[in-house]
């Protein structure tokens, strides 16, 4: 090998920076050991709230470090912000936190451009849109542009009632045509969303989150957001979802409001009870009166849904405001959109004055710990704009008020001072309230004691906790979404069960090493030990560079490590077996060494390319842990390669040179798959026969037990309980069906555990909806939670055993997308390796032969997973990480149909007097110990991760392991008997005519 010397330079220098990235992530995890250490010391767990009181100490800890220099290397010294920066990033289910896809609204922008036009056509066309996006792979922006054609008449974009508007002056005129319009459009949205992703980032950076990630993804107004860490879920999501849409309206005094009520609830009377009344016995009234006395002191105040309401408004308040304050009445935070319609109906607006026409009704925000919400009318206008908005503030920072509670504070600019000024002034002379409202939500409604307010200062009062003002204020300073952000997608993971997983991950990775290492000692001898070292240091390279790209890394992403480990004996063994060729041939040790490394080498890169092509798609069209396991699996092959090739080259060629002997195989392997002569060719009737029969069995099981699809790909909630004791499924999903009208309650691992699916109000995107459900599967599961409280069920406790430990959602629309996604993921694989297969190999039999093989595989696994779904004791749902397992099978099946193609094409080069038949035959049976070392190996390391690995990628594992199995099968009896079938007879005949040819000139 020449160039040794640059290769033992680059190899020494890789690992020596591999060794100096990860040494960032041993010192940041030492000096988070001891910050948990150090809060433990300080807060006793007999102290009440004691978990959070230590999360504190320890967030507190590392903060007051975050500057001073704790990494000292002589050379360099670090802080711990820069130690913590340079460390390798754990994925969300390594660590706990949230995962969310955010949809900018582009209906709400659009409306907005068009200054909330009134226009039938255009607010017809928005409708349209949204329910073509149920089934569209359009952005919304195409949906609303092809309803809109699909409607419009005569009418122009560029009406002044539709864009011809101030707010796009200058821009937009009336002669302009549609397409024109639309370009000016298609700005206008790209430039909200990129402000969009702006404020959130801003918002992510105030929020202090280590290694947050957020990306937008393409032009569909949908952001990615990653919170690796991040405990406090409510106050992340609440963070993300708020549109930070600030305003200041004049406030009614809500005494003056109580007596619209009783008129109110007097015509709502006549509209939700139109039945008259049933003629009530003597005493009835008594009686009744009586009950509801009983009911109150026991504090039940449910009523059953199907009884009519005496007073349908009245029957709902739950107390009055203070006399003079703003607050009309007090109501329960599940009454809130009843109230609403009931306040909004017209009959009830009919009832308001004249000049009170306009008024806007808002309810407040709750106190912490108590389920009931205020009721406001603000002073409306026509425009249903308030006096003076967000867009003044300047400045917003968390602050103490007067007495001693958080609140925000916040600075105007002088226009926003003077109309401030303004509304102090005339709240002073007349008594009245300015309510601060934030999201359609009165935050606190001051009283103005002193005479008018100059200067252009304010604050938001209430009952904020710390954290509260601390992110109001961040939202408030990042600015306002151009349009709501709803939460699409999301997955929750606890802090403990991301502990669970890094130790799952730890064991399965040091078993799968241990058995390889020690199986390729037991198969090559000393050679299989330079093969180790190689492995080693390859392993090291993995790690290094995923610490060194920032890269995170994720349980798949494991699992891709492990996969490389046992895949990256794959190429040392097609150089070891082409050396035992050599040596068989009677060749010398350093020359057969010479041939085995350069005939292997075309072997290696092609196989590696195949797996490497569908790695890259998987890496392209995955999201979150599934583009981690594609990035590592990348990275492995690329590593693989340097040091089959290279390291392992050196090695033998040092222990040779020194006059070492090696012999590639021990006792019980010299003589292993020698002098095979199997006939493949002749038993492929056979193997036709018995994957037909397979597939047909998987075809049926397919069409009529179907798969056990994922949220991923039909919408819903799923959410991962953990138990005391060990449940029933099928009794729990009885209960649950009760409350969510369906759902399905699987085990998941232990019995103690289950995966729980819902589609209950799939299509709400709310933070309160999630919590709603939260909310209602703990009163659901409370039987069997024993006594635990809600509040510990959805606890983020780095120690949690039993409770809520992760909760994923997906929305009907993205999962279609999710889908879509995943099936051009497959085809676009498979179309690329077809290409590959074709460039390489010249005959498109060899392409169509591969590419079929991978079709008969990927149909089994389907099957398999179609016929045992009901019965296998973990998760066998079809989501996106069984789509990177089907990609991964085909990467593999790849791989061992292309080492057999590029041993046929060599020994047709060789061997130009063989038939093709006993050419086929031949380069089987020669590769036959190469490919059943690798897969059994492989396998090895795969029963390795499905046993030990945790019960999140078992499912996964089960693909991997099922599809390594049929592709072996595949690529000895199926991929090349195809393509043996479908080359045409001529070609078959020119080896026998060359035989011919050879034998007569041997006669002459």
């Amino acid at each position: 090998m020449q160039n040794k010397g640059l290769v033992k330079l680059f190899a020494v220098l890789f690992g020596l920076v591999s060794i100096y990235q990860l040494s960032f992530t041993f010192k940041a995890n030492q000096i988070e050991r001891n910050a948990k250490e150090i809060a433990i010391s300080k807060v006793s767990d007999t102290e009440v709230d004691y978990r959070a009181k230590r999360s504190n100490e320890e967030a507190n800890y590392l903060e007051s470090i975050a500057t001073d220099t704790v990494f000292n290397l002589g050379i360099a010294k670090f802080t711990y912000n820069e130690v913590k920066e340079k460390a390798m990033n754990l994925g969300l289910d390594l660590k706990g936190g949230i995962n969310v896809i955010l949809q900018v609204s582009v209906k709400d922008i659009l409306k907005g451009l068009a200054n909330n036009s009134k226009n039938p056509i255009f607010n017809k066309a928005l409708d349209d849109a949204s329910e073509l996006q149920k089934n569209s792979q359009n952005t919304y922006l195409e949906d609303f542009f092809k309803a809109f054609d699909a409607i419009k008449g005569d009418t122009k974009l560029a009406s002044p009632d539709i864009f011809y508007t101030k707010a796009l002056d200058g821009e937009i005129d009336g002669s302009m045509s549609d397409d024109e319009v639309k370009q000016v459009i298609q700005t206008k949205i790209d430039e909200s969303i990129i402000s969009a992703f702006e404020v959130l980032r801003k918002r992510i950076d105030e929020f202090g989150v280590t290694s947050p990630n957020i990306q937008r993804l393409g032009t569909s107004g949908r952001i990615l957001v990653e919170l690796p860490g991040v405990k406090d879920i409510e106050r992340a999501t609440g963070l993300l979802q708020s549109t930070a849409q600030l305003e200041f309206w004049d406030a009614y005094k809500g005494e003056d409001y109580f007596t619209f009520l009783s008129q109110a609830n007097e015509v709502l009377k006549g509209i939700v009870n139109p039945k008259p009344e049933v003629q009530k016995a003597e005493g009835d009234d008594e009686e009744n009166a009586t009950d509801s006395k009983i009911d109150e002191l026991l504090g039940d105040t449910t009523t059953d849904s199907t009884a009519v309401a005496a007073n349908p408004l009245f029957d709902l308040i739950r107390g009055q405001g203070y006399p003079g304050g703003p607050v009309i009445a007090k109501f329960e935070i599940k009454d809130k959109a009843k109230v609403d319609e009931y306040l909004n109906m017209p009959q009830v607006r009919a009832l308001l004055p004249v000049e009170q026409r306009y008024v806007k009704f808002a309810f407040g925000k709750p106190e912490k710990d108590s389920e009931l919400i205020d009721l406001y009318a603000l002073i409306g206008n026509r425009d249903n704009t308030p006096e003076l908005s967000g867009a003044v503030v300047t400045d917003a920072r968390n602050a103490f008020g007067p007495t001693g509670k958080p609140e925000v504070s916040m600075q105007m600019n002088a226009k926003g001072a003077k109309i401030w000024e303004e509304m102090t002034g005339r709240a002073y002379s007349q008594g009245t309230q300015i309510a601060i409202v934030l999201d359609n939500i009165v935050y606190s409604a001051p009283g103005v004691t002193s005479g008018p307010i100059a200067g252009g200062n304010s604050s938001i009062s209430g009952s904020f906790t710390l954290n509260e003002a601390v992110d109001l204020a961040n939202v408030l300073r990042a600015g306002k979404l151009p349009a709501r952000a709803d939460i699409i997608q999301s997955e929750v993971v606890g802090p403990s069960l991301g502990q669970e997983a890094i130790d799952n991950g730890k064991l399965s990775f040091m078993i799968a090493l241990a058995l390889v290492l020690v199986w390729m000692i037991i198969y090559y001898g000393k050679a299989g030990g330079f093969a180790d070292i190689a492995m080693a240091l390859n392993i090291l390279l993995i790690f290094g560079i995923l610490s060194g790209l920032g890269a995170v890394l994720t349980l798949p992403g494991i699992a891709g490590i492990v996969l490389t480990i046992g895949m990256s004996v794959d190429a040392n063994v097609i150089i070891y077996e082409r050396i035992r060729e050599e040596i068989a041939k009677g060749k010398a040790l350093k020359e057969a060494i010479q041939d085995g490394f350069n005939n292997a080498l075309s072997s290696i890169l092609d196989a590696n390319i195949t797996t490497g092509l569908t790695a890259l798609i998987l890496f392209i069209f995955g999201t979150g842990p599934i583009k981690g396991f594609a990035t590592t699996l990348l990275i492995g092959i690329g590593t693989s390669l340097f040091t089959a090739i290279f390291i392992t080259r050196l090695l033998i060629d040092w222990y040779v040179n020194r006059g070492g002997k090696l012999v590639f195989s021990t006792a019980l392997t010299k003589n292993l798959f020698r002098n095979l002569n199997i006939e493949f060719l002749q038993k492929r009737k056979i193997a036709y026969i018995v994957s037909g029969v397979f597939l047909l069995i998987s075809l049926g099981s397919l069409l009529t037990e179907g798969l056990d699809q994922g949220v991923d790909f039909v919408g819903g909630r799923t959410y991962q309980v953990r138990f005391a004791q060990d449940v029933n499924p099928t009794e729990i999903t009885a209960t649950l069906s009760n409350a969510f009208g369906s759902a399905d309650a699987k085990t998941f691992g232990d019995a103690n555990q289950l995966k729980i699916t819902t589609k209950y109000k799939v299509n709400e995107t709310g933070a309160e909806v999630d919590e709603e459900m939260r909310i209602e599967l703990y009163k659901a599961l409370q039987p069997h939670l024993d006594g635990l409280s809600y509040e510990d069920f959805i606890s983020d406790a780095d120690t949690k055993t039993v409770g809520l430990m992760k909760y994923y959602k997906v929305t009907p629309t993205i999962a279609d997308d999710i889908k879509q996604a995943s099936f051009w993921a497959i085809l676009g694989s498979l179309i690329v390796v077809f290409l590959y297969i074709l460039m390489r190999f010249k005959k498109w039999q060899f392409s169509l032969g591969a590419v079929l093989a991978v079709f008969h595989d990927v149909l089994i696994v389907l099957g398999v997973f179609s016929l045992t779904y009901k019965f296998l004791p973990f998760s066998m749902e079809i989501d996106q990480a069984f789509i990177a397992a089907i990609l991964t099978v085909i990467g593999y099946s790849l791989n061992d149909t292309v080492i057999v193609f590029d041993r046929i094409r060599e020994y047709l080069n060789e061997h130009s007097s063989w038939n093709f038949g006993k050419v086929i035959n031949v380069s089987l049976s020669s590769t036959l110990g190469r490919t059943l070392n690798t897969s059994s190996t492989t396998l090895v390391v795969l029963l390795a991760i499905f046993i030990f690995g945790g019960d999140s990628i078992r499912g996964f594992m089960f693909a991997l392991i099922v599809g390594i199995v049929v592709g072996t099968y595949s690529s000895l009896f199926i991929a090349t008997p195809l393509m043996y079938d479908t080359i045409s007879s001529a070609e078959k005949r020119k080896g026998r005519e060359a035989s011919k040819t050879q034998k007569k000139e041997v006669l002459k």
